[in-house]
């Protein structure tokens, strides 16, 4: 016999205004403009205002004047007042506003040409047949932005084979190759760091007389010096230690990495802030970038239409269907700008949170105020949730009087003293940095010595914490830090 039962359960589901809300507010500043010109672009009865706007109320950052009401379904009974009501959902006046279309000047950018611009210049001057040519081509794209080609060599060849019908070898192709590692800058083309090295070197042959020693070195003790075991090296090419120090301090000239003295041209890059926190006679005042936002509103044109459709024969099919094509558009509109500006106050809100809990950073500067702090404490603060601070801190940067900071800069663990107190980890960072750049080459400090000193000092830090710490500042251990 069929049994009948009724369970009930318990489901939470975000909205599609919730989603939208969460997408925007975790894309920084410098994206944000690409979002809004996309939504203008695929909604009719979304515009951008140029009217006089209210200001927000970013007195009181803890007052929150969102909730769940504002994502709740729109009901199909449309007020046509509150979409010809413009003033109810302005752009949000910040700092810079004024007249927006005299700030949008295109800016000149300064550009240079790339890395392969340059090499097929170079190549140009070549006498070669046309299948070398098509040859050094092949080559010179496989060359990586950093100047290496990490391609076997009969991998291209068979490039070569499949995309051009030219059937080569690698004989014929190292040919070409050793053409290609005359070009400037030295260096490339390497297909390993020690060839690289070797290239170099061989350009200074002539001018410099320890070149030809340091070629030697680097091909045939190459793992002993990245091991820096100079003692080693010493020993078996029987030469003095000055000798030795002069012929290494050449070797760590050379550039590792050549393809970058070419890249690092390209288009010049702006770093955006999200806030700007100005100090005003002792007293911070934050405000978002005037960029956060353009100034949105309902189309009233497009409102309009859908009041003139109102009062109309409602007996057509496709007078309905437009209804409903054009009240969905109104809707979406109003929930993008509700989005923008709960966003807004978000940002706001989470920020103001940061500098009350490192207030004394904010207003000297000095590293060692930084307090130790965690997501968990600014969502306290704020009473949101940690998945929403993490996407305030994730790619937002502040501008202050002392440069600009990522978010995420203020957020560390915190380090017991012996007094009891926490200090920011980002402190012990610093004091680690700064024994390790002051400590003696010759004999850099191991993790042990790092951590006795530590210690000493006050903090309690066991020794994995100092590597940790280590490794995170891209320190490497003591032997490779040994210099002669």
């Amino acid at each position: 016999m069929q049994k009948l039962s009724l369970n009930q359960t318990l489901q939470q589901k975000l909205s599609p205004q919730q989603i939208q809300f969460i997408k925007l507010l975790q894309i920084p500043t410098a994206e944000l403009d690409t979002r809004i010109e996309e939504e203008l672009e695929i909604n009719p009865a979304l515009e951008e205002g140029m009217d006089d706007y209210d200001e927000p109320n970013a007195e009181d950052p803890f007052n929150d004047d969102y909730n769940d009401d504002n994502f709740k379904e729109r009901n199909d009974d449309i007020d046509l007042g509150s979409y010809l009501n413009e003033d109810d959902y302005s752009g949000y006046k910040m700092q810079g506003d004024g007249n927006y279309a005299e700030e949008e000047r295109e800016m000149p950018l300064a550009t240079q040409s790339t890395l392969t611009d340059s090499l097929l210049q170079q190549f140009g001057y070549l006498d070669l047949t046309e299948e070398q040519h098509l040859i050094g081509i092949q080559l010179i794209g496989s060359i990586e932005s950093d100047g290496y080609i990490r391609r076997s060599m009969q991998a291209i060849v068979n490039d070569l084979a499949f995309s051009h019908n030219i059937f080569t070898d690698v004989d014929e192709l190292e040919e070409i190759l050793k053409l290609i590692q005359t070009f400037d800058p030295p260096g490339i083309a390497a297909r390993t760091l020690q060839e690289c090295l070797v290239l170099q070197l061989q350009r200074l042959e002539h001018n410099e007389p320890n070149a030809r020693l340091a070629i030697r070195i680097i091909e045939d003790f190459f793992d002993e010096f990245s091991k820096k075991h100079f003692d080693k090296i010493q020993k078996r090419l029987n030469i003095s230690e000055e000798r030795l120090k002069k012929v290494i301090q050449l070797i760590v000239k050379l550039n590792p990495k050549p393809g970058s003295v070419e890249s690092e041209g390209g288009t010049v890059q702006y770093l955006l802030p999200d806030f700007i926190l100005v100090s005003n006679n002792g007293k911070l005042e934050l405000s978002l970038n005037s960029k956060n936002a353009p100034e949105l509103r309902i189309s009233r044109s497009f409102a309009e239409m859908l009041d003139t459709y109102e009062k109309s024969n409602k007996a057509s099919k496709s007078l309905r269907e437009t209804v409903s094509f054009v009240k969905q558009k109104l809707d979406s509109a109003k929930w993008f700008i509700d989005a923008i500006k709960q966003r807004q106050t978000t940002l706001l809100k989470t920020m103001n949170a940061i500098i009350k809990f490192q207030y004394d950073f904010f207003l000297t500067g000095d590293e060692t105020k930084l307090r130790p702090m965690i997501l968990k404490d600014i969502a306290n603060l704020i009473n949101m949730d940690v998945s929403t601070v993490s996407r305030v801190a994730n790619s937002k940067s502040v501008q202050t009087e002392f440069g600009i900071y990522p978010l995420k800069y203020f957020f560390s663990e915190g380090i017991a003293t012996e007094s009891g107190e926490d200090v920011s980890s980002r402190e012990v960072k610093n004091i680690l940095k700064e024994l390790i750049d002051n400590e003696s080459k010759e004999s850099p400090l191991s993790d042990d010595k790092l951590e006795k000193i530590l210690n000493e000092r006050g903090y309690n830090i066991a020794r994995r914490t100092v590597a940790k710490y280590r490794e995170q500042l891209n320190i490497p251990v003591a032997r490779l830090r040994k210099e002669l």
